[in-house]
């Protein structure tokens, strides 16, 4: 056995990372496989009768060291990969889907599924027991458990061949974000930029041994330059370079793999009896089906328009009164805006950041969490980690129980994706009499330190680690008995909810005074900054919404019909785009080539889900405010009827019992001032 396929000698059985070589990977998921193969091959060899323990929950339990396994894995894939670890991602996927495969087209092992599923009303389960019967005999009929041996065999080679284009499709973003540098020597190109960033900017062109200062398309260097800097042509460069990855005709073009992927969902959903790839996928969602997400996002987009064509005039008015300028490109959007906001609210991202240090932000999560939840957040250091940018923390109730062990790895690396996500190396689950807590991980890529300034965030990277720690809290909450039923394993229009409620917090006065203080004097944020913050929380509201609209509707356009007739990428994109388009287009850019939600990640034909669970945060806080933010009544329902249930229970029954009616739109319309 290798160290990966057997109980973890350390701390809380976290994953012993310093002790783990990347040649130990290939080996471990053969074995790791062959534990879990032998597990499924002993439920259906049991000569008793099937019950719902001992093949439904058999079920659900086996394959844990597989799922560990994957879990450490995949996320050093995302986090801190390599080329080494890469090129195992692609020889242990199609090891993966094929067992998968077995297990979901394995008509003995469906047999007895079956059986206990046809009893289910004589059985007397639990509502957690008939929601996990349910989806398991979902999982087999929804995956090709009743399609005849030639049809399974088409739909293993499809599987096989989406889960290697999914990898490739998200190496070779990372290989385009890594590929690219800015690289300034003329001091005069730096004017209008922040001190810090001008200062991270050095500190890297200093550790590549070059001159003068490299910028990049990690965020925290991006956002800053398309969003400050005066000089125009420089914006236009980099802006062009974020937006042209993976759409280079070079090594890591992603446009065949967009297509390929499109056509092989729809041939997949089409192969199970499905209208398209979104038909598939919302059946198992609150929308239910695509006509309902259409009618949704157009419903919102109806309402959002004339504010985004408002906004957009006046944006336009405005850069043409300050610098003369005729039209607004892709690369003045940031600028302007951010030089209209200064203007409208007297103050700007660089006045408040000073006020927003990492460590005091993160503490000020974890305050929030004590005073709603009772949970107390205690640095360990002795877990291990995967690199040294990462915290690791123990997380304990007001008893001192251990709730669940928490990573935060905040800063961009070489080997990390970009963006910010939630993921755990450890699900939360009971088995024999014992509650397994678990461990959750958030990655975000925030501006590092420098040798004279801490790390200072942003107003919108302080939302961003607040959205993360919201799914992390549904993850370390999770109070189920099944291992797929727990923590964030719930419909992905409700899973988040959690995230974007938390947010609303960073803009209440009583929070932010816990946390957001001056790192130099330690001065509590001025009640006038609060208030501007407040005030410029719906600037616009309007264009914010059409942009998350417009991806919305290209996920809808790639997945809800026959993509067979996409020729070219670029063109069916700018046809998806036309109803939501404000800024003229850029020839030598596309978005599907890098939209990683859906073309990697888990979004396919649920991009729409952000809006979907805004109506539903935005409802569930005017709950909280109606009562008090730290109300401990309104967050204890919370936490029981949401955050420790995970998908044991159908979300909109499980959102009724904490708010006591359905959400209305009302509260989102209002808070995004679009009333």
């Amino acid at each position: 056995m290798t160290i990966l396929t057997q109980k973890f000698q350390t701390k809380h059985n976290t994953a012993p990372f310093s002790q783990i070589k990347t040649d130990d990977f290939k080996p471990a998921f053969e074995e790791a496989i062959a534990m879990a193969r032998k597990e499924i091959d002993d439920i259906i060899a049991s000569t008793d009768a099937p019950t719902f323990e001992n093949t439904i929950e058999a079920l659900d339990y086996s394959g844990e060291t597989l799922d560990r396994l994957s879990h450490i894995f995949f996320n050093l894939n995302s986090a801190e990969t390599n080329d080494e670890i890469q090129r195992i991602a692609q020889e242990v996927s199609p090891l993966l889907t094929a067992f998968s495969n077995d297990i979901s087209l394995n008509e003995e092992l469906f047999a007895r599924v079956k059986s206990v599923y046809d009893q289910k009303d004589t059985l007397q389960l639990t509502t957690e027991q008939s929601t996990l019967l349910d989806k398991k005999y979902k999982g087999f009929a929804r995956n090709g458990a009743l399609l005849p041996e030639d049809k399974k065999a088409k739909l293993r080679e499809i599987d096989t061949e989406l889960a290697k284009l999914k990898l490739t499709f998200g190496e070779n973003v990372l290989a385009e974000t890594n590929d690219y540098q800015l690289h300034i020597t003329d001091e005069a190109d730096l004017k209008g930029l922040p001190e810090g960033t001008i200062e991270a900017a050095a500190n890297l062109a200093k550790s590549e041994g070059k001159d003068g200062w490299i910028f990049t398309l990690d965020h925290p260097s991006y956002i800053p330059f398309v969003t400050y800097a005066d000089n125009r042509a420089l914006r236009r460069d980099i802006t062009i370079a974020a937006g042209a990855k993976g759409f280079r005709n070079n090594a890591n073009d992603n446009q065949e793999i967009v297509k390929k992927i499109a056509k092989l969902r729809f041939d997949r959903a089409r192969l199970l009896g499905y209208d398209s790839h979104a038909h598939f996928v919302l059946e198992e969602r609150m929308a239910q089906n695509p006509d309902k997400v259409k009618a949704f996002l157009n419903d919102l987009l109806e309402k959002a328009k004339p504010a985004a064509m408002k906004e957009f005039t006046e944006l336009t008015a405005f850069a043409k009164a300050l610098d003369g300028l005729e039209h607004l490109e892709k690369w003045d959007g940031g600028y302007y805006s951010e030089k209209l906001k200064q203007k409208l609210f007297d103050f700007d991202d660089e006045q408040l950041k000073p006020y927003f240090k990492l460590e005091n932000v993160q503490q000020g999560a974890f305050t929030v969490a004590n005073k709603l939840f009772g949970l107390t957040f205690m640095e360990v250091f002795d877990i291990d980690k995967y690199h040294e940018d990462v915290q690791t923390f123990e997380v304990l109730d007001f008893q001192g129980e251990l709730v669940a062990i928490f990573y935060s790895d905040f800063f961009p690396r070489k080997g990390k994706r970009n963006g910010a996500w939630m993921t755990s190396f450890k699900p939360q689950f009971m088995k024999n009499g014992t509650n397994e807590r678990p461990h959750v991980s958030i990655v975000c890529n925030f501006t590092k330190p420098t040798e004279t300034k801490p790390s200072l965030l942003t107003f919108q990277e302080v939302t961003t680690l607040f959205h993360e720690f919201g799914h992390a809290l549904h993850g370390m909450l999770a109070n189920t008995t099944y291992p797929s039923l727990s923590g964030t394993s719930v419909y992905w229009d409700f899973v988040e909810l959690p995230s974007q409620v938390m947010e609303n917090w960073c803009y209440e006065p009583e929070a932010l005074a816990l946390f957001a203080k001056h790192y130099q004097t330690g001065e509590v944020i001025p009640q006038h900054f609060i208030e501007k913050i407040k005030a410029s929380a719906s600037f616009q509201e309007g264009i914010a919404t059409m942009r998350q609209l417009s991806f919305g509707l290209l996920d809808m356009a790639y997945h809800a019909a026959d993509p067979s007739n996409i020729t070219d990428v670029k063109a069916f994109e700018k046809a998806a785009f036309e109803s939501t388009k404000l800024y003229p287009d850029v020839a030598e850019n596309c978005m599907s080539t890098a939209f990683s939600h859906i073309f990697q990640g888990g979004y396919s034909s649920g991009y729409y889900s952000y809006k979907w669970a805004e109506v539903l945060d935005a409802d569930a806080f005017e709950f909280f405010k109606e009562k008090g933010i730290f109300n401990t009544e309104v967050a204890a329902r919370f936490k029981e009827n949401v955050l420790s249930k995970g998908g044991t229970e159908l979300p909109m029954e499980l959102y009724v019992k904490f708010r006591g009616q359905e959400p209305k739109p009302d509260a989102l319309l209002r808070r995004a001032g679009l009333m």
